[in-house]
């Protein structure tokens, strides 16, 4: 599926008589691109609040970039940076559009914000709850990664699925997705063997440049 992005979705019913002012879903969706990103959200917000697309609409779409290009302000946008991937509501005002079939007609165009990592070029570990569907059933999971972003941390989780349980991208569900930032907290082996303080590693094969050109004997870069 290519190198996954992480997307905020943000979406409603559309506004009737009944419900002139609708609740706003917000879900963290990680995706290749926008489309299956939209495509995810409907899927699952079907599933929880049995809200169909041909009833509803995208608000907002925000993607986060890796690269830290400018702050977002304050808002669902900018408090969003720390929320679990899962199904979250938001009852504000700022993506109220009014009404769409029994007034006057609006933008209905999603906007679209750039969610910037807090700390791109630092080693971080994340916990990853997950749930994903086998020949068996379904299971719950928890793993542990550690990379640069929570991105590249579910990247690194859809890899895994597929090498160690033969899960395709359709069958993994990111339940939550949440910064380690104490070691204590650590549960896994392969992480917790990554804290060591002062942590060296041992070089087993040297590559010794020479100065000359030809030598008489060929040598050992072995120890």
């Amino acid at each position: 599926m290519g190198r996954f992005q992480e997307y905020q979705v943000i979406g409603r019913k559309l506004p009737s008589e009944k419900e002139p002012q609708p609740k706003l879903y917000r879900m963290r969706i990680f995706a290749p691109n926008e489309v299956v990103a939209k495509s995810r959200f409907w899927y699952f917000l079907r599933k929880l609040r049995k809200v169909k697309k041909a009833t509803g609409e995208v608000v907002a779409v925000n993607v986060t970039k890796e690269r830290r290009e400018r702050t977002v302000g304050e808002g669902p946008a900018g408090n969003a940076l720390t929320a679990s991937t899962w199904a979250w509501r938001w009852t504000g005002t700022a993506w109220r559009t009014g009404y769409s079939r029994f007034g006057p007609s609006v933008d209905r165009t999603p906007s679209r914000l750039q969610i910037s990592e807090k700390k791109p070029l630092k080693v971080k570990n994340f916990g990853i709850w997950l749930r994903y569907d086998s020949r068996s059933g379904t299971h719950n999971m928890y793993k542990e990664y550690r990379e640069l972003s929570r991105a590249d941390a579910v990247h690194a989780c859809y890899q895994d699925m597929a090498a160690r349980h033969r899960a395709r991208f359709r069958s993994v569900q990111i339940l939550r997705v949440a910064e380690i930032e104490k070691a204590s907290d650590v549960r896994r082996p392969n992480i917790k063997q990554l804290l060591t303080p002062n942590l060296r590693f041992p070089l087993p094969h040297r590559v010794v440049k020479s100065r000359s050109l030809f030598l008489a004997h060929r040598p050992s870069t072995f120890y």
